[in-house]
């Protein structure tokens, strides 16, 4: 397929790379400074655009992977003059209905998962998420995602946005959490790098089983003395205390619950 790039940062690279791996052609990257769009064509090829205007007429498939926040500027600008062409966003929150009123073929194509330019990603791995307005693009969607994965699924933007929330709890949360033993390790002269192995393990085990089922810790028991103890070490941390006495009353009580 012949494929338009709206967007130069992590997702379009790292999707950029693995469309052209599998055989498609990117015949334009978009993006707000020329800069950006050349640095990501001259990985992929194509042509590098920064105005919207500038954009191919015609192509197979129009790929938005930009910011959620300035989705909403983008798509009346890249599909104006092209509302017969297929379109697609890439934002795991944002709702399909963005389009109406100004393409009359679009969709939602996300693949779920965390992206830097510096990592490349194994997207066969990927879970990759469609929706379409119509059949002709519920088409382009499956050939596109099937080109790159087996992971793929249909779902419709209400939905989605459970998946998104899920995404959250499930990876920016844990990694802020990583962020906050980071910060206590190194105020007393210790290095993150000791809690590798504990986080591998932690990640394999609910590989097999319900995370419910793989919870250990004080909180699980409720063991007060414990849990007293690690909130006084953060008096000097009233907001990373009163998370840590949250999470740890909310553990407990899902625990109980599922016996």
């Amino acid at each position: 397929m012949k494929i338009v790039l709206i967007g130069a940062g992590r997702l379009a690279t790292n999707l950029g790379q693995t469309l052209l791996g599998a055989g498609h052609e990117i015949i334009c990257v978009n993006s707000r400074t020329m800069k950006s769009a050349k640095a990501l064509a001259d990985k992929i090829g194509g042509l590098p655009v920064d105005r919207a205007e500038d954009i191919p007429m015609e192509a197979d498939a129009y790929i938005i992977a930009v910011k959620d926040s300035v989705l909403a500027d983008v798509i009346p600008a890249v599909t104006k003059g092209r509302e017969m062409q297929v379109f697609f966003h890439t934002a795991g929150s944002m709702p399909m209905s963005m389009f109406q009123g100004m393409t009359h073929h679009y969709g939602v194509f996300y693949p779920m998962q965390s992206f830097s330019k510096e990592r490349p990603v194994d997207f066969a791995e990927i879970p990759t998420f469609i929706e379409a307005s119509d059949d002709k693009t519920m088409t382009v969607a499956k050939l596109l995602a099937e080109s790159i994965t087996e992971r793929v699924y249909e779902l419709s933007s209400e939905d989605r946005q459970y998946l998104h929330l899920a995404a959250v709890f499930a990876c920016n949360f844990v990694n802020h959490c990583y962020a906050m033993a980071a910060e206590i390790l190194e105020q007393h002269g210790m290095n993150f790098d000791v809690m590798l192995p504990l986080i591998d393990e932690t990640a394999r085990k609910v590989h097999q089983l319900h995370p419910l089922d793989a919870q250990t810790g004080p909180a699980i028991r409720y063991d007060e003395n414990v849990i007293r103890h690690h909130a006084q070490l953060l008096h000097d941390h009233p907001f990373m205390k009163d998370l840590y006495e949250r999470l740890s009353l909310h553990i407990h009580r899902k625990a109980e619950q599922h016996d």
